[in-house]
């Protein structure tokens, strides 16, 4: 177990973001985004054999050539005098049947990237990931941000569109970040980084579904380019948005319209459209479940499949 750097990059107090999948595949879209904007080139990876099983083995010739296992890739680039690592995780390891990151797996893992961070001397680390709230699918998404050290806190009360995590009405000045996410602040707290997590909304009605949700990456993507001071065209990312969004509209359609949910699922939803989303937080644990339960099993149903539908 450990790290393969192809190269040494001369890299001068670089910014690391990480990107892994998670509820609507918010944080990897915008991390490899940017990623694909800036033409970032590969530069090492964390080795695979500890943290997961093959996704696929490779024959040729009657032979096994090679096991294929999610990648763990790390990447760089310079952009406007600025030095720039992103690490790239196609999967979270875990060492239960937990979909994110959990147990003695995620903490080594998010270790090693550390390991590279502080190896280069970065001198912050951004995160991203899924707010899950009470907003509608129309409505444009904010970003909760959580950081790790208190001098980014009136750094990030500047940001537009964007309200720390742990001033949402309800959290009680307290919160839960799962996976790679919440670990990784940790981590860089303990290795003296700066670090934060940007968490673009997702509607709570649609985190079971195996969507992506590109509006709310969009959101992130905002704040991060922002802040590195990029220019992005983000029409490409606008069309998927849409394209989503029509999804979404047929697959709550084809619900409304076989009655298949009960009225006040539906109420719940169709409140949401004229509801500001600045005066609503997270929602409760029996909120989420009395909604969701109608959802999953009407998704499996009705077909709807994956992100191929969208």
């Amino acid at each position: 177990m450990g790290i393969e750097l192809f190269q040494e990059p001369q890299l001068d107090n670089p910014t690391m973001l990480c990107g892994w999948p998670g509820i609507g595949n918010i944080g990897i879209i915008a991390v490899e985004s940017l990623r694909n904007a800036v033409k970032a080139r590969e530069f090492g990876r964390i080795e695979p054999w500890d943290f997961f099983d093959p996704q696929k083995v490779h024959i040729e010739r009657g032979l096994l050539s090679q096991l294929e296992f999610p990648d763990s890739r790390f990447y760089f680039q310079r952009v406007n005098g600025r030095d720039l690592i992103f690490f790239v995780g196609r999967e979270q390891p875990s060492d239960g049947h937990n979909r994110y990151a959990e147990g003695r797996k995620a903490y080594e893992m998010a270790d090693l990237v550390m390991d590279v961070a502080v190896k280069f001397g970065c001198r912050r680390v951004y995160t991203s990931g899924a707010g899950v709230t009470q907003i509608h699918h129309t409505v444009k998404p904010r970003v909760w941000a959580v950081p790790n050290n208190r001098q980014l806190v009136e750094e990030i009360r500047d940001y537009d569109n964007t309200i720390l995590m742990s001033q949402i009405e309800g959290r009680g000045s307290q919160g839960v970040i799962t996976g790679l996410n919440g670990l990784l602040l940790g981590v860089a707290k303990k290795r003296g980084v700066k670090a934060m997590c940007l968490m673009g909304e997702i509607p709570y009605y649609l985190q079971g579904l195996p969507w992506p949700y590109p509006k709310a990456s969009r959101a992130v993507l905002e704040v991060l380019s922002r802040n590195l001071g990029i220019k992005m065209d983000l029409h490409s990312l606008d069309d998927w948005a849409q394209k989503v969004e029509r999804n979404i509209e047929k697959f709550l359609e084809s619900l409304y319209r076989t009655e298949a949910i009960p009225p006040q699922v539906k109420q719940e939803i169709e409140r949401l459209r004229d509801t500001r989303p600045t005066v609503l937080g997270p929602i409760t644990e029996e909120e989420q479940k009395r909604i969701m339960e109608h959802i999953d099993e009407l998704f499996k149903s009705e077909g709807w499949h994956d992100e191929r539908d969208v």
